[in-house]
């Protein structure tokens, strides 16, 4: 499966690797080649979706969350009496 690729990337690696990836490539009728260039692709593919799913946000930010979550809660009238009615309405 030629791809027309027209960048090179070059490592060294160790004899018994080299004889695993080509017996592996051989039993799915790659060259070995395109065998590692397509397994590096799926692994940089999941490392990048991994790290872009991570949200970023400033330090600040993150710190003024914390101490709001950290808080005592100061529940509203309306939500003080929602809860009593949910308290009741679960025991019955």
């Amino acid at each position: 499966m030629s791809t027309g690729a027209s960048a090179r990337f070059e490592f060294r690696l160790r004899q018994q690797a080299k004889q695993r990836i080509e017996h592996a490539a051989r039993l799915v009728d790659e060259s070995a080649s395109d065998f590692v260039r397509e397994a590096a692709e799926r692994s940089a593919d999941a490392i990048l979706v991994e790290h872009d799913a991570i949200t970023i946000v400033p330090a600040e930010f993150f710190d003024q969350l914390i101490s709001a979550l950290e808080e005592k809660p100061n529940p509203s009238a309306a939500l003080t009496r929602a809860g009593k009615r949910a308290r009741r309405a679960v025991r019955r």
